[in-house]
């Protein structure tokens, strides 16, 4: 048998009972949220609560920015796309089918109702010439930027 001394410090952290509690309770109030956030079906990015938020992936290109919204079952002419003060804003509305004569639902999981989403665009953007298509359930938005914007190559000449 092996005798180890004890030393009763060695294995006990530091507590800081100040900054401990602080980050239990940041920690907390994210859970919540999150759970809040699935209940809800979601929160857009300016805070306000929707019945559904569509997904959008943003891309930069070297000449322009690409948004992706993923609206299924949404018609184009429930879209409306607009800018202001740099926002880009996407409302729409999906609607729920009218009938359902001879039709016994179990189970409902599609969600319905109106929706937007927001997002701030650079500065440097040409906002007169966004283009805007919609094929397949997916809304792409092209935004050009503006010439100062876009990247310059320099030729580096060797005397």
């Amino acid at each position: 048998m092996t005798v180890v001394r004890w030393k009763p410090i060695r294995d006990v952290a530091s507590w800081m009972p100040v900054s401990d509690l602080a980050s239990e309770i940041v920690s907390m109030q994210h859970d919540i949220d999150r759970m809040f956030d699935r209940f809800r079906g979601g929160v857009a990015d300016d805070h306000f609560v929707s019945a559904w938020t569509p997904v959008v992936d943003v891309a930069e290109e070297a000449d322009r920015y690409i948004f992706h919204a993923e609206l299924p079952g949404v018609d184009k002419k429930d879209v409306k796309i607009t800018v202001q003060n740099n926002i880009l804003t996407v409302r729409g509305e999906k609607k729920q089918e009218e009938e359902t004569d001879g039709k016994n639902y179990h189970r409902t999981e599609r969600s319905y109702g109106s929706f937007f989403r927001s997002f701030t665009l650079p500065s440097t953007v040409v906002t007169d010439k966004i283009e805007a298509s919609y094929a397949d359930g997916v809304l792409t938005i092209a935004i050009p930027k503006a010439e100062e914007a876009k990247p310059k190559e320099i030729e580096v000449k060797v005397k």
